[in-house]
């Protein structure tokens, strides 16, 4: 058993802590992945809709 009866607390909450400040950055990262995906599509949707503009035009 350990000394202290709050020393158990104290190491759960710093866990907590650092498990909640890593799904935060997991979180963060999720949206910028999804974000550049979003835009990559519409990129390439873009241009597929430009090449039938313009072979559209012959």
């Amino acid at each position: 058993m350990s000394g202290h009866p709050r020393e158990g607390a104290r190491t759960s909450g710093a866990a907590e802590e650092t498990a909640t400040l890593q799904e935060k950055a997991r979180r963060r990262a999720m949206l910028i992945r999804a974000g550049i995906y979003v835009f990559a599509t519409h990129l390439f949707a873009g241009f597929v809709l430009l090449l039938f503009a313009l072979g559209d035009r012959k």
